[in-house]
């Protein structure tokens, strides 16, 4: 609760506008040494005065008893190129207020530093190197972001476990009434409060203001989440935990990563933003000319709806050390098999697509989910009727790679003691990417997926594979917050509710109209999109699930959940039956040199246009809502004088996500520069546009 006593004697303040002057960020340290921060937007408050500073396990806290120690500011402007990305270049521009402060009783000192650009803010805490403050433990962060109102969120359940959940949409005061019905099962979930939220939140005021709150250059520290005060409108950090309860272990000097507020009065202006970006580092890695966009299919749908599974066997209580798998009977229904994954090496050839995943290739999977057991994967041991130097050969042959699928079954001690050996595998065998994935409770017990220890197995994941020349799309992994530019091998992450749960009972049909938002403002996410076949009871008559979404909109999420790393997720015997449509997933681009958002409401509708890497060929995808609804777009981004073939991948006349889902209709057309159009979209629906010049 923000009761400070903010109305007393300011003992100090500071101000710092951005490039634009539209944004203003107001520092005072108020009565009793607490620090405390504002942040306007064009004159209206977007945080309202709000407390900072850290809460300490043991000794006095880093809270309040401060004094100016000194203040400077500085700009900062440059343009860089990401390694890939949603455009070609970048500006990094902004001004930065470093406060310093000391506390007098402890001899202690912490360092602030305040970067606010044209569409947003950043603010960190420094720990500079000093005899009074060595090693701490964090028992928990003092931020706030004391809201001006009641505003409408588009929020997930607080938990320190999962992401996969549905977004509510609700105003912040009605998040205690909804949270026990937004809370669903999962494979591993911690919920911590009736009111926590998990970042990053997305807000919009009563009076048009969107505002995303997140973190930066997440490193070496917890997760942050928020804890609701829902009688004053405040949201209070909140770490998570460690297995002792703890929130973080420190060691001057250090940092902790950037607290970020993203703001505009136009809602396309927050998918636009490059601010947490912006605020991780350069890329730490000298040559990246082995890191590549992916365009991919892969042997997962069909275990996904139950059609195939990834164990070889139906064998359980598996002791790895004793099986041989050549004494037990198959199931019949084992997918990474030799034969089948060629036909998807031959699918993936034939459409022009760079890789095949394989899932279940490997022996472990008849005993490990739930278990808790140690030791379940080593990584390295394929099935019988899998053969990994006849699959390399054969890939090779055709100019397709296989991607490597590492399950830790959250076993993070035993992938850490395989790594090396898994890694240097991938490497004699051809394979240049992996899916990771974190199913389960985590072992070492009592760890946490978001925690701090956690966190630093990631990132030592990610740059174990980059001596190896590996890039690493990790699942059930944090959510992102900009590392990619840091270390653009980590190429992908699932980290919130994807298309698999289409299989499990659905995603509402307002899900990738939100997402964008919200889980990608940290980076990139590995959807899976590309569904064609819907119900999901054509591949597996016991499971009456369906694809929230018509097929039209499948293709529009291409374009709209922005991937270098995107999956054709169906089968090829379903795209073999709709060529046509599957033309656009083979045109369509996986890397940018521009982006241009064109339409966007959040919880509504998301229509956006990019410009393929080095070509002239533009792409465009809309998606929707429930509601369906008509989108008119200009086509002023084209190139002036010249002229495209626009070809139009619609919802066809009485399409619907539910009632008629497979009706589509291609038409194409010239337009130039001036041209508008206006497409209707059926609910749950979309559409996807290829131009090219003429």
């Amino acid at each position: 609760m923000l009761c400070l006593g903010l109305l007393g004697q300011r003992a100090a303040a500071q101000q710092i506008a951005s490039p634009d002057g539209q944004l203003k960020l107001d520092f005072v340290l108020q009565a009793g040494g607490v620090p405390t921060y504002s942040f306007t937007y064009k004159g209206r408050p977007v945080i309202k005065p709000s407390r900072l500073g850290l809460v300490l396990k043991e000794g006095p806290d880093l809270a309040s008893g401060f004094a100016v120690a000194g203040t400077s500011t500085r700009s900062f402007d440059e343009t860089w190129q990401p390694v890939w990305g949603e455009v070609k270049n970048i500006r990094n521009h902004y001004n930065e207020l470093t406060v310093r402060l000391t506390q007098a009783a402890t001899k202690r000192a912490m360092v602030l530093h305040f970067r606010v650009f044209d569409d947003g803010l950043g603010f960190r805490y420094e720990f500079p190197k000093q005899p009074a403050l060595e090693y701490f433990t964090v028992k928990e962060e003092a931020t706030q972001f004391a809201l001006a109102g009641d505003h409408k969120a588009f929020w997930l359940p607080g938990d320190y476990d999962t992401q996969e959940y549905s977004t509510v949409t609700s105003k912040l005061s009605e998040v205690r009434g909804l949270m026990k019905a937004a809370t669903t099962p999962n494979a591993s979930q911690t919920p911590f409060s009736p009111t926590g939220l998990q970042t990053p939140l997305m807000l919009k005021s009563a009076d048009g203001l969107y505002i995303n709150l997140h973190e930066a250059a997440l490193l070496d520290y917890s997760t942050l989440s928020l804890e609701l005060d829902d009688k004053n409108m405040v949201l209070n950090a909140h770490l998570t935990p460690d297995a002792l309860g703890d929130k973080g272990h420190l060691q001057t000097p250090c940092l902790s990563p950037w607290r970020t507020v993203i703001v505009s009065d136009r809602a396309g202006a927050i998918l636009e933003s490059k601010l947490v970006l912006n605020l991780n580092e350069p890329t730490k890695y000298p040559d990246v000319s082995w890191i590549k966009p992916i365009k991919y299919v892969g042997v997962w749908w069909e275990m996904i709806t139950g059609k195939s599974t990834w164990a070889y066997t139906n064998a359980s209580n598996i002791k790895l050390d004793s099986l041989d798998y050549r004494q037990v009977k198959p199931n019949g229904m084992h997918a990474a098999n030799t034969a089948h994954v060629k036909e998807y090496i031959d699918f993936a050839a034939q459409h022009h697509l760079d890789a095949v995943l394989v899932e279940g290739w490997n022996t472990g999977w008849e005993d490990w989910f739930g278990q808790g057991k140690d030791y379940v994967f080593d990584f390295v041991t394929p099935y019988p009727d899998f053969d990994v130097p006849e699959l390399h050969r054969y890939a090779a042959s055709k100019g397709v790679k296989i991607i490597m699928h590492h399950e830790t079954s959250s076993s993070v001690r035993n992938y850490e003691r395989h790594m090396e050996q898994a890694y240097q595998f991938m490497n004699d065998n051809g394979y240049d990417a992996v899916k990771s994935g974190y199913v389960g409770n985590i072992l070492p017990r009592g760890e946490h997926h978001y925690g701090q220890w956690l966190n630093n197995h990631y990132l030592y994941a990610i740059t174990e594979a980059a001596r190896h020349h590996i890039m690493v799309n990790a699942h059930e992994a944090v959510r992102p917050t900009g590392l990619a530019r840091t270390y653009p091998n980590l190429i992908g992450n699932e980290a919130a509710r994807g298309t698999e749960y289409e299989a499990f009972g659905g995603n509402n049909a307002d899900h990738t109209t939100i997402l964008p938002f919200t889980r990608l403002i940290g980076g990139p996410m590995d959807y899976t999109p590309g569904i064609f076949q819907t119900r999901i009871s054509a591949y597996n008559p016991s499971n009456k699930s369906f694809v929230h979404s018509t097929l039209a909109r499948q293709l529009a999420l291409y374009v709209t959940m922005y991937s270098p790393l995107q999956m054709a997720a169906d089968l090829p015997e379903t795209y073999n039956k709709h060529l046509d449509a599957f033309q656009f997933i083979e045109d369509v681009a996986v890397d940018w040199d521009d982006t241009k958002v064109l339409e966007a409401e959040p919880g509504d509708y998301i229509t956006i246009a990019r410009k393929a890497k080095g070509k002239n060929d533009w792409f465009v995808g809309s998606t929707c809502d429930e509601n369906g609804r008509t989108s008119t777009i200009s086509l002023g981004f084209l190139d002036s004088g010249k002229t495209y073939l626009a070809t139009i991948y619609a919802d066809g006349k009485h399409a619907h996500y539910e009632k008629n889902p497979q009706a589509y209709a291609i038409r194409k057309l010239s337009v130039t520069r001036n041209t508008r159009l206006t497409q209707y979209c059926a609910p749950g629906g979309g559409y996807a546009i290829s131009l090219v010049v003429k």
